[in-house]
């Protein structure tokens, strides 16, 4: 491995770190894993390599730069080693959620780039702060790698100015920012790029709408492979109901209700983002698992947030297919995209007439996050596809690509998709098929 390109990738949360050892010149997963409950007592790691059975140990993390720690000597571990020396990893990848305006692709970390994403924290409280505390404690772990910032943000640089500026003082954006950035950028693009290989076009000659479903939800308008539109906003709280967000309300709810309860603005905005979404309607629920069983069992405010979480969904890919005109796909994603086959049905009922038809059988068979699924029926017009996400892949080729400099990431993004960190006969098929067709050309 002495001359092979590897990569960690880090996804630093407020209370874990998630993380991915990629050899790139072998094209192969070395090793993944969470730690999980950093910053507590009972902090542990899960690490997994492939063909091994997990491994599992409780260690104390009292902040990140341990927890990173903790999984470079789980790396190294001497009875189950994956690399023999930290100087094997080549660059490290972090994921960064709010790049601003300033970052229209990935980047080389430096002082200044830190500064930036320190800035932006008011715009991703709950997201910038523990990105930049894993960035400085990476750093302080590995000084002498290459460090590189992928952002969610990144992505959706492209859109035009109608989509991202708010009908609010236009000085407000020239002197403060204000506008839509959009998230989860990694993973729309990701699946963006794989519908295209289903579908057997030019990514770049696409149009579709990707729907990143989780515990944060973002809708994606993707116009000839670029993001045209989306749904989170200035912030993370934007757009569709999610697992604790509100998403869309009016505005005029927040002095409303700071004047009824006696709350300051900083308090009803935890409220939005921590106590509302499919919880604040259920009262009870935030894993769309316990929804759907609440539901079943009776529950009426648990199908009344299954109903309105599905009709919100619903409204903005009819609002999407509007603004893009021609629609080639829609796509599914994320945790509860991938394994929801009855939110995802109750999200396209009723789009007959626009040519978007599910196949029941189909979609409830698709619940593998390790296969790609064509969930629509064989006669609608519009594909429906269900693509597991892949971040982590996407910051490995962001990563090689700034320490290489060979090519402008994510305007000219080239994927191995044959050799991605899965592989199945429709990937593999539908790759051979979009090759054929452009020798082709």
């Amino acid at each position: 491995m002495a001359n092979d390109i590897i990569v960690l990738s880090l996804n630093c949360g407020s209370s874990s770190v998630k993380y991915q050892l990629y050899n790139y010149t072998k094209k192969e997963i070395m090793a993944k894993g969470l730690v999980e409950r950093v910053s507590s007592e009972s902090s542990f790691i899960i690490h997994e390599v492939p063909r091994r059975d997990p491994h599992k140990a409780e260690r104390s993390c009292p902040n990140h730069e341990v927890a990173i720690q903790l999984i470079l000597d789980t790396l190294l571990h001497e009875d189950r080693p994956v690399i023999s020396d930290i100087k094997e990893i080549t660059a490290v990848g972090h994921r960064v959620v709010h790049g601003g305006e300033k970052f229209a692709k990935s980047t080389l970390i430096n002082e200044e780039v830190i500064k930036t994403f320190e800035d932006l924290s008011a715009l991703a409280p709950l997201h910038n702060p523990p990105n930049v505390l894993g960035i400085r404690a990476a750093q302080a772990l590995m000084p002498t790698i290459p460090h590189v910032a992928v952002m969610d943000t990144a992505f959706h640089q492209t859109m035009p100015k109608t989509s991202y500026i708010y009908p609010v003082p236009y000085e407000w954006y020239e002197k403060y920012g204000v506008r839509r950035y959009g998230f989860h950028g990694t993973s729309h693009l990701y699946v963006a790029r794989r519908a295209a290989v289903m579908l057997g076009k030019d990514p770049f000659e696409v149009n579709l709408i990707t729907c990143h479903i989780g515990n944060g939800v973002s809708l994606a308008a993707i116009r000839n492979g670029c993001s045209y539109d989306t749904s989170l906003g200035l912030t993370t709280l934007e757009g569709l109901v999610m697992g604790t967000r509100s998403g869309d309300v009016d505005p005029g709810l927040m002095p409303f209700i700071c004047a009824k309860e006696k709350l300051t603005t900083r308090e009803v905005e935890s409220i939005y983002l921590q106590k509302s979404g499919v919880l604040g309607i259920s009262g009870k629920y935030i894993d769309r698992r316990d929804i759907e069983k609440a539901m079943d069992e009776g529950d009426e405010r648990a199908r009344l947030a299954f109903d309105i979480e599905a009709y919100k969904l619903r409204k903005y890919i009819g609002g999407y297919y509007a603004s893009l005109g021609h629609l080639d796909a829609i796509v599914f994603t994320g945790g509860v995209g991938e394994m929801g086959p009855r939110l995802r049905e109750k999200a396209v009922s009723g789009l007959d007439e626009m040519g978007i038809l599910l196949d029941q059988e189909k979609n409830t068979a698709a619940k593998n996050r390790n296969h790609e699924f064509v969930i629509s029926a064989d006669n609608s017009k519009i594909k429906i596809f269900v693509i597991p996400t892949d971040e982590e892949l996407v910051f490995t080729e962001d990563v090689v690509a700034i320490i290489e400099r060979r090519y402008d990431v994510h305007t000219n993004f080239k994927y191995s998709f044959q050799d991605a960190g899965y592989r199945n006969d429709m990937r593999d098929e539908a790759y051979q098929k979009a090759l054929d067709k452009k020798k082709q050309k």
